[in-house]
């Protein structure tokens, strides 16, 4: 694995059964690789398994198959007990900061819980010196910390939810749509902390969203999923610029655009229906049921995720 990885997945697989014969396939097959210090955004419609993929990769979840490597380290069969020395350097940011938040906790021994549990403080009294600067940090103050997370904002719930993931310096750090609960004019807020942290620390960000805009500023690298699957990989403003796979137009297609004049003339996406179900997906290329280009070969064999050119990776036999 080179030094300069962080992270590398390699052909990633989670199933779930559902009853005696039922299979749900979550994630099939991913690989992606994420350098120190950057940000890879993991993008798709809902249901396609970018949340399943993340807590798979943290382990969360057991996977099916496939090897998760963090700083070159086999993390994949690692049992519980053997994966606490990894825990404190790969953290989780949620979607959801009041689900993810004890209630019955005030928010100084919720940012105190995970010092504790790995040993860098005894007491939660001798972890006040760490917790008060992130505090700080996360634009909350000293007097936030005796309160309890239902006393709080959604923003605010987030950043408590943003210090504890912090708290500890992780390298890797997995945020799970940890804006898409709040509004607008918190989210810029949000995410330019995390930038921020990011550029002193050097931490790696995985960066799960379904908002493409956002997705674009605060990513170096772009993968997109469908149904369980990567279907395209690539530098941040080429996919945007330059988007290969159908259904990444599809999803570029789809974000509005504020003047009616463009938004006339911008070309449709040609996407329609809805995703399949994950216990049955469809034959060959996942995508091709709704697909506007879909030919022959597409529900026969499932194409690999292949360099179109320039390190720009997609799967679809349309590039050969």
């Amino acid at each position: 694995m080179n030094e300069q990885n962080m992270l590398e997945v390699r052909n990633l697989t989670k199933h779930f059964k559902v009853g005696s014969k039922q299979i749900v396939h979550a994630v099939d097959g991913v690989s992606f690789t994420l350098k120190k210090g950057k940000t890879l955004g993991l993008v798709g419609e809902s249901g396609c398994g970018k949340s399943t993929c993340a807590r798979t990769i943290i382990r969360m979840y057991a996977p099916t198959s496939g090897q998760i490597l963090l700083n070159g380290e086999d993390i994949t069969e690692l049992k519980q007990k053997q994966l606490k020395p990894y825990r404190k350097n790969m953290q989780m940011i949620f979607q959801d900061p009041y689900a993810s938040l004890n209630a019955r906790m005030t928010v100084r021994d919720i940012i105190a819980e995970p010092l504790i549990a790995h040993g860098v403080v005894r007491k939660k009294e001798d972890a006040n010196e760490l917790i008060y600067p992130m505090l700080e940090r996360v634009g909350l103050t000293k007097e936030h910390s005796g309160r309890y997370a239902h006393e709080f904002s959604g923003g605010q719930r987030q950043r408590v939810g943003i210090a504890r993931a912090l708290i500890l310096q992780p390298d890797l750090v997995i945020c799970d749509e940890p804006i898409s609960a709040l509004d607008v004019s918190i989210q810029a807020q949000v995410v330019n902390l995390l930038k921020d942290f990011q550029e002193e620390k050097g931490v790696s960000y995985l960066f799960i969203a379904h908002d493409l805009s956002m997705v674009r500023y605060v990513s170096d690298d772009v993968g997109v999923m469908y149904l369980g699957q990567l279907v395209e990989v690539s530098e941040s403003n080429e996919i945007y610029k330059n988007p290969l796979h159908p259904y990444t137009k599809g999803l570029l297609g789809s974000i509005p655009i504020a003047n009616p004049k463009l938004a006339r003339m911008k070309e449709k996406s040609g996407m329609e229906g809805d995703i399949p179900s994950p216990i049955d997906p469809p034959s060959g290329c996942r995508f091709h049921t709704r697909c506007p280009y879909a030919k022959d070969i597409c529900s026969q064999q499932v194409p690999q995720l292949k360099d179109a050119g320039n390190g720009h990776m997609t799967a679809c036999h349309l590039y050969g």
